[in-house]
């Protein structure tokens, strides 16, 4: 996977800076007893991550980049990353409210960004259970 990647674990410091600033964003302190409904928190921080990985990274990013789409680069970023990406953020916007579903586009980029530099998703599904965990752990009311 990257365990030796200085750059996967820098992107795994992103999480506790966004959790940081979600709070002082949102004016919302954190919950520091953790989640009251365990089986939702345990669907979101862990089920879904994997299958959203699977999902975008895995099959839509892989059939992307023998395409044409690997090759052209924005930003560091191939277009296949930038094309789940948009997928990924739309999708959101079904479930979300537009803010919240617009705010997953830099983490869907950063999982793409790994899953091209690994080319795998295990990278991609460790950042992903990373993020859900510290976010659902400390500002989501799961009913």
């Amino acid at each position: 996977m990257g365990w030796r990647d200085r750059q996967f674990w820098l992107a795994m410091a992103a999480g506790p800076v966004f959790w940081v600033a979600y709070a002082w964003l949102a004016k919302q302190p954190p919950n520091w007893s953790g989640p009251t409904n365990w089986v939702g928190f345990l669907y979101v921080a862990l089920v879904t991550p994997v299958i959203e990985e699977w999902v975008f990274r895995g099959w839509l990013q892989g059939r992307l980049l023998p395409e044409r789409f690997r090759r052209t680069k924005w930003a560091g970023l191939t277009q296949a990353n930038i094309i789940t990406s948009i997928v990924f953020v739309s999708l959101h916007f079904l479930y979300h409210p537009p803010l919240w579903a617009a705010s997953v586009l830099f983490p869907s980029l950063l999982f793409g960004y790994f899953r091209d530099r690994h080319k795998g998703i295990g990278a991609c599904v460790a950042l992903h259970i990373f993020f859900n965990m510290g976010f659902f752990w400390l500002f989501a009311e799961l009913s």
